[in-house]
């Protein structure tokens, strides 16, 4: 039996491992369990370029961000959001404008916790305890009732998410569903694992670590993506791997090619 941590929520299952805990391991955090450490050990060993593909993922939505922000987007939805590191979508959108509105979403209890912690004196950003597969709950959360506003748009952020939900659990009728409700002029930022391309050594031992948590890791082609922006036009460069949606700089032969086992894409509601 592991010990529980004084952080720990009560009626959080210590023995199992979570998506986002784990994930915050590979970034670099402290709010994970042994049994989220282990398996991440063992994901590394199999495959030692995860921690790239999160770096990618948060690089993306750093430039994600700034991509609304230039069209005049002041509000954001993160759904499935984590544990909070450093470089948070708010810390992006208020460095660029103070007054910029982001509500946090994620099922993890931990999560959550953490992030109303970090949170606790920020006005314009907070967190609601909801479902991707139930997306009237992100929607009529009081947080995203009393912080957005919905009949002006919005960035949607569906970051390193998707590819936990099933074909069974419908996630373009989820994004749908999500989109029905974001006023012309929303965007759509979604990033997705992918065995696009050659396959790197482990990374299917590396899924397989997944599979053991409540949320198995689904990976999905970019036609297969394709799909979730229905209702959206999607912007240039389209859906491409993590580091050619518009990099700072020009992707180089140096860069780890296990980022590009995930895929990035942003679309504009009309």
């Amino acid at each position: 039996m592991t010990d529980r941590p004084s952080w720990a929520p009560q009626g959080v299952d210590i023995n199992v491992p979570s998506v986002s805990r784990i994930y915050d391991y590979f970034l670099g955090g402290s709010h994970n369990f042994e049994v989220d450490r282990e398996a991440a050990r063992i994901a590394l060993k199999a495959f030692p370029g995860i921690p790239k593909i999160g770096q990618a993922n948060r690089a993306v939505m750093r430039r994600a961000v700034h991509f609304a922000l230039s069209r005049g987007i002041r509000q954001f939805l993160d759904v499935g959001s984590g544990i909070p590191t450093f470089g948070n979508v708010h810390e992006v959108a208020q460095a660029a404008d103070p007054d910029a509105r982001v509500v946090y979403v994620d099922n993890d209890p931990v999560a959550v916790t953490h992030s109303r912690a970090v949170l606790a004196d920020n006005e314009r950003a907070t967190i609601a305890a909801a479902d991707l597969r139930d997306p009237h709950s992100i929607l009529e959360a009081a947080e995203t009732r009393r912080l957005l506003d919905l009949d002006a748009p919005v960035a949607l952020l569906l970051v390193a998410v998707v590819h936990f939900l099933s074909d069974a659990d419908r996630p373009a009728e989820v994004i749908a569903t999500l989109r029905d409700a974001l006023a012309p002029g929303s965007v759509l930022v979604l990033t997705h694992a992918t065995m696009d391309g050659p396959i790197p050594s482990g990374q299917r031992e590396a899924q397989e670590v997944y599979q053991r948590t409540a949320t198995p890791l689904i990976m999905r082609t970019a036609a297969q993506l394709e799909p979730f922006f229905e209702g959206f036009e999607i912007v240039e460069p389209g859906i491409v791997p993590l580091t050619y949606w518009r990099p700072d700089a020009p992707p180089s032969d140096d860069d780890d090619p296990a980022a590009l086992h995930g895929l990035a894409g942003v679309g504009l509601k009309a």
